[in-house]
């Protein structure tokens, strides 16, 4: 079997994530490249990789390295992204795909001219009973879809001392909350119900207009150990925290709660469908059981456990019932799915990970949601569509 050799663009949280990933789903990972060729040697040493490349255009100039992972910020996703495609090398990207529509459309026509996979990292599609509860949606033990409800809730931005890349529209984009982790659910729900979100209806609150910077550089998720430094105080335009009302193709409607400053949620994503014969809920701060509600019979509790899943669901467990399985399991998961795409050679077919066009509905349905805020009404995505 064809053994596959990738790198890593960016050192901070997400990328040593990737890298665990890649090496339990077989693939050799042969650079982490940071923002200086210090940072790169320094990653690589924690990492135990050969610091042989330490530069973006180290590995796009090595014909041995198959693809590549960018898990920078989010202002350099598309300039990162092109240039991967345009030298040849399979990509995958984290979220959001770019700064905006254009962009990713644009991302798009570039990966499809050059016939070369092309995945957004959408990872908690491969929490097990997702894929069980998609299983369930597909085969009508829910029967129709009436509607969906759900969140997404962190605490890592409570006080206004709080800082990251993230919060700065520049760096990030203008949306942030429903950007960063709202995408994640809204791709995770219309990956589960085969569903997609035709109309949105926001309202999202900037919490701390104003937040302390520290002078030198935090970590995403740093928490209370860092050591305290010098702060300046910088004004804040993204949202912290937002409420979103849904319509979907199929008339079923729902809604969803966006938060990074909910007390006590570390990393908290629930969803619940609703169907005119049952219903099923989830949890990711539990994922390893499904609650599954009944109107005339007692309700239940499926555990995770293969032997007991839909034939679609069980491949992406990989434990027996009662060994749990979480976040660095998804990734795993969603890496064996990238690369065993590109094993096939056939880019043609529909892909079994989130794409560069799903990549690009996300973005779309975040200018449709800032623009439902500002404007103070409904929006259609179709109305972004050109």
């Amino acid at each position: 079997m064809q053994r596959f050799r990738s790198a890593v663009i960016g050192t901070g949280f997400i990328g040593p994530v990737h890298v665990e990933g890649l090496r339990r789903a077989g693939v050799e990972v042969a650079a982490i490249i940071g923002s200086t060729s210090q940072k790169s040697r320094d990653a690589a040493a924690r990492l135990g990789i050969n610091a042989e490349h330490l530069t973006l255009d180290d590995v796009l100039r090595d014909p041995s390295i198959d693809a590549i992972h960018v898990t920078t910020p989010n202002r350099l996703h598309y300039p990162q992204a092109v240039a991967v495609l345009q030298a040849g090398k399979h990509v995958m990207c984290e979220k959001p795909l770019a700064m905006n529509s254009s962009e990713t459309k644009t991302l798009v026509e570039i990966a499809s001219q050059c016939n070369l996979a092309a995945g957004v990292a959408y990872n908690i599609r491969f929490y097990p009973l997702c894929h069980e509860a998609a299983a369930q949606v597909s085969n009508g033990t829910l029967g129709d879809l009436l509607h969906v409800q759900g969140s997404y809730v962190q605490d890592w931005l409570l006080y206004d001392t709080d800082f990251n890349w993230r919060v700065v529209a520049a760096d990030g984009g203008d949306l942030r909350a429903v950007a960063d982790i709202g995408t994640h659910w809204l791709d995770l729900v219309q990956f589960i119900t085969g569903c997609s979100v035709t109309s949105v209806c926001a309202d999202l609150r900037t919490v701390y207009p104003k937040r302390k910077r520290p002078t030198k550089a935090t970590e995403t998720f740093a928490g209370e150990s860092s050591p305290p430094s010098p702060t300046e105080t910088v004004d804040i335009t993204t949202e912290d925290c937002g409420c979103v009302m849904l319509r979907f193709d199929t008339k079923s409607n729902g809604c969803l709660w966006v938060s990074q400053t909910t007390a006590g949620r570390k990393n908290c994503l629930r969803f619940e469908l609703a169907g005119s014969h049952s219903s099923i809920s989830w949890n990711s701060e539990q994922p390893n059981s499904i609650w599954i509600g009944h109107r005339d019979r007692p309700n239940e509790s499926l555990i995770r456990d293969p032997a007991l899943m839909h034939p679609s669901a069980a491949p992406i467990s990989n434990y027996p019932g009662g060994h749990n399985e979480g976040f660095p399991d998804t990734f795993k998961q969603l890496f064996h799915q990238f690369y065993g795409y590109i094993r096939t050679g056939d880019f043609a077919t529909t892909p079994p990970f989130p794409s560069f066009r799903d990549g690009h509905r996300e973005v779309l349905l975040c200018e449709a949601i800032l623009r439902s805020h500002r404007e103070r009404r409904w929006v259609d995505v179709h109305e972004l569509e050109t």
